[in-house]
C-alpha cells in the first residue's frame, strides 16, 4: 500500500497487502502471513470491511479470453458542464456495459472513458449508438491502445497482447 493513513498499523497494511494481491486467501493463511492469530485477524479484517477500506472481493477476469481483446480510450467535450449536467451524464453512462471506467478531467476535455469491445466494429457501434448519444456530448476523440502493459495494478506477462 502507497499512502499511510493515520489508524491503520502495519498489521492493517499486511492484510491489504495481501488481499490485494490473493484476494481467496484463508483466514487461516492470512493470519499466519502478517503474524497474527486468526481472531485478531478475523477483527481486523471485519473492521477494514465495515470502515470501507475493503469495498468487496471479485474475481479478475481475463478479458481477452472472452474475447474482449479491444481497448479504447475516448475523451468526451460535453457542450454543458453545470453540475446537472454532469450528473445526467454519468448517471447516463454508468448503464453501459462496454465502458469499464469512467473519470471526469480537469484539461482540455471533461471525461476520459476506458471502452471494452471484441473489436474496432463492435467500438464503432458502441460509440455511434451509445456513447455519441449520452446527454451532452458535444464532441469525442478516440484512442485505441496497442497493448495492455499493466491492468488492475498488474503487469501484464511479456508477449501477452
Amino acid at each position: 500500500m502507497q499512502a499511510e493513513h493515520e489508524g491503520y498499523d502495519r498489521f492493517d497494511r499486511a492484510i491489504l497487502t495481501t488481499l490485494a494481491a490473493e484476494g481467496r486467501v484463508s483466514i487461516t493463511e492470512l493470519a499466519r502471513r502478517i503474524g497474527l492469530s486468526k481472531s485478531p485477524t478475523q477483527a481486523r479484517l471485519r473492521r477494514l470491511e465495515e470502515l470501507g477500506v475493503i469495498r468487496g472481493y471479485r474475481a479478475i477476469l481475463d478479458p481477452i479470453r472472452l474475447g474482449l481483446d479491444h481497448v479504447a480510450f475516448v475523451e468526451v467535450r460535453m457542450f454543458d458542464t453545470r453540475e446537472s449536467s454532469l450528473a445526467e451524464f454519468n448517471n447516463a453512462v454508468a448503464a453501459i456495459p462496454e465502458i469499464e471506467q469512467v473519470h471526469l478531467i480537469a484539461g482540455n476535455f471533461d471525461y476520459l472513458l476506458k471502452v471494452r469491445t471484441a473489436d474496432m466494429r463492435d467500438y464503432r457501434r458502441v460509440l455511434a449508438e451509445k456513447i455519441s448519444t449520452l446527454p451532452h456530448v458535444s464532441t469525442t476523440s478516440t484512442y485505441v491502445a496497442m497493448q495492455a502493459v499493466k491492468e488492475d495494478g498488474i503487469a501484464q506477462p511479456p508477449g501477452t497482447a
